[in-house]
């Protein structure tokens, strides 16, 4: 498999809503000056796509999960911004135990733990 196929497509998950996502994808990619810079080329109510130096595509998309907030994105030259931008979203919130599974978790504990 090529070494840079793994960098190509990252993903993260996040607390943060969908829309925040992308206004702060967006923020992030077109303050950045030299050759990093982007532009909005495309922008929908789930992605985002960024046109860079030579032409480059940079696509960010969010859908909400039962999980948090699933961000992707794709890129060839810019995976590592990329990166930096996913590792700066908050990580997505523990899922709650549910009531009965709590419950038969603290009922299989011995006495003195529980």
């Amino acid at each position: 498999m090529h070494q840079q196929s793994n960098r190509q497509l990252q993903d993260r998950l996040t607390s943060l809503p969908v829309a925040e996502v992308l206004a702060l994808a967006a923020r992030f990619f077109t303050r950045r000056s030299g050759v990093y810079a982007t532009f909005v080329e495309k922008q929908g109510p789930s992605h985002l796509v960024l046109r860079g130096q030579g032409g480059e595509e940079l696509v960010i998309a969010a859908r909400l999960t039962d999980a948090g907030t699933a961000v992707t994105g794709s890129t060839y030259m810019f995976d590592q911004q990329l990166a930096r931008f996913l590792d700066s979203l908050p990580p997505a919130l523990p899922l709650p135990l549910a009531d009965a599974a709590r419950t038969d978790a603290v009922a299989a504990l011995p006495e003195a733990v529980a």
